[in-house]
């Protein structure tokens, strides 16, 4: 379902894409990308360059398929910088998945064999599936996200391109300059406006990541921090920092919200740049960076207990999970205890099975423990039960194995379906997990004690059934929902007269 006034991403009326470009219409930024045939590049709807004449002018749902197409990137737009179509994250289809498992590296690390393994098709289906929806196939979108890296990289570090070369990805030097050259029609060196220091940058590199206006920082920092993992994140002073183990890199990230440009700082201190491009895209999910907050206040707005909600905070976002299993593991010891004893629990787990930091770490101490650390360590005499302790032996199980992937590129229903399979693992976690995890907008953990709280606080009939049926206007958007419901109880109730 798609919200009203928006268009879907496979829309194809020329004039409504057109009126959005004169308009230079912010909520359409990254929905398609506007080609212009008399100057050759291609540009985001909200570019400030004069409109071209409507005669010279081609969409894209994609900027790999501009680039294809013979385009270069608009240097004074830098489509490389807009954010994400919101419609892949709405739908859950195979190409949505599989462009999701792109924007995570999966074609980089695993190759297009990779991505057809994690789809459960052939390398031939999934490109015909991506060429008829978005004009290419799987390499030349990878491709194309490698470029708009090394692009950002360019523009907002002062890394050597060496450097650039393979943090963004590519495997080597001349592969790097060759697709540079294709994709923007000049050497990565002349995107260079200043002159850089010589070295390295040991690692660390301080970004920028933009999104769609407005965005609610306040809420989510809120949330995050209550629920911070001593020693593996905190939020302190508008900033939340966490320690990161990836397959190459470790080390640490902090995001900030920097609402006058429209984006979310974040520094990385890594031993090594690797696996930029996957901790680029899971710090974009983590603070639900792509959401469409036009699309969801239109849907959301017009019923009568959400809109005064919707009103008071524009942009509020679904915090995300930097670790799918991680997230899973914290829902499953989150089961009917407070946050407070939740966060103990799972420091607990976190000492016991986690590996710690350097020292430079500070407050940071321990990575988050891998399914293979859990398996091996010992989660006896930590105050958690015996049958959540099989729970979290047999999560950690289905990952190791792979039955079960917890990414924004899982069949959510299927993924669903497996978790609640497990033992211990009922209808709220895996909603809850679908929620944080896998990206899904519409997950709604209708049995949470949360929303009958909120339902009961508006005089609202607060059962299951009631709150299911309420919630069947709210879609594709009950997520969102859900949290704007859970944010009433974290203020204090005004008393009834």
């Amino acid at each position: 379902m798609q919200a009203a006034n928006i268009p879907s991403v496979n829309d194809t009326d020329f004039d409504l894409r057109y009126r959005a470009l004169l308009s230079r219409d912010s909520r359409f930024d990254g929905r398609f990308f506007t080609a212009v045939t008399s100057t050759g590049i291609y540009c985001r709807p909200i570019c400030p360059a004069p409109t071209p004449q409507a005669r010279n002018v081609r969409f894209y749902t994609s900027a790999a398929a501009a680039e294809a197409a013979g385009f270069r990137a608009c240097r004074r737009c830098h489509p490389e910088a807009s954010p994400g179509s919101p419609d892949w994250n709405v739908r859950a289809d195979l190409v949505a998945r599989a462009l999701r498992l792109i924007a995570d590296g999966v074609v980089d690390n695993e190759g297009v064999a990779g991505l057809a393994s994690r789809l459960a098709v052939s390398e031939r289906h999934i490109h015909r599936e991506l060429t008829a929806e978005v004009g290419v196939g799987p390499l030349a979108l990878a491709r194309s996200r490698r470029g708009q890296v090394a692009r950002l990289l360019i523009d907002q570090t002062d890394l050597p391109l060496t450097e650039i070369a393979f943090s963004a990805g590519f495997a080597s030097v001349r592969q790097f300059n060759d697709t540079m050259r294709e994709l923007f029609h000049c050497a990565p060196s002349e995107f260079r406006r200043r002159r850089i220091v010589a070295g390295s940058s040991g690692g660390k590199l301080t970004l920028r990541l933009h999104y769609r206006p407005p965005f609610s920082a306040e809420p989510l920092l809120d949330y995050l921090g209550k629920r911070a993992l001593p020693g593996v994140e905190e939020v302190v002073d508008g900033r939340y920092r966490r320690s990161v183990a990836l397959s190459r890199s470790r080390g640490i990230i902090e995001l900030t919200p920097h609402p006058e440009a429209n984006a979310i700082q974040i520094r990385l201190t890594l031993d090594t740049l690797e696996d930029l491009n996957t901790i680029v895209q899971r710090c974009r999910n983590l603070f639900d960076l792509d959401a469409d907050p036009a699309a969801i206040s239109t849907i959301l707005g017009a019923d009568s207990l959400l809109a005064p909600l919707v009103e008071a905070n524009p942009g509020l976002r679904i915090p995300g999970a930097f670790d799918g299993f991680e997230l899973a593991v914290r829902a499953i010891l989150g089961q009917q205890v407070s946050v407070a004893g939740a966060r103990t629990l799972a420091g607990r787990v976190v000492k016991a099975c986690g590996e710690s930091l350097p020292e430079e770490g500070g407050t940071l101490t321990h990575y988050f423990p891998t399914p293979e650390q859990l398996l091996a360590g010992s989660l006896d005499g930590l105050g958690i039960t015996t049958s959540r302790i099989e729970a979290l032996k047999a999560l950690a199980r289905t990952i190791q194995t792979g039955e079960i992937m917890l990414d924004r590129g899982a069949d959510r229903e299927q993924t669903v379906t497996r978790l609640q399979a497990l033992p211990g693992v009922g209808p709220w976690t895996a909603s809850y997990i679908a929620m944080r995890a896998l990206g899904d907008p519409d997950a709604f953990p209708v049995t949470d004690l949360g929303l009958r709280r909120a339902f009961e606080r508006h005089d609202l009939p607060a059962s299951p059934k009631h709150i299911a049926a309420r919630a069947e206007s709210w879609r594709p958007w009950r997520g969102y929902a859900t949290h704007y419901l859970w944010h009433t109880l974290a203020t204090p109730e005004t008393p009834k007269q």
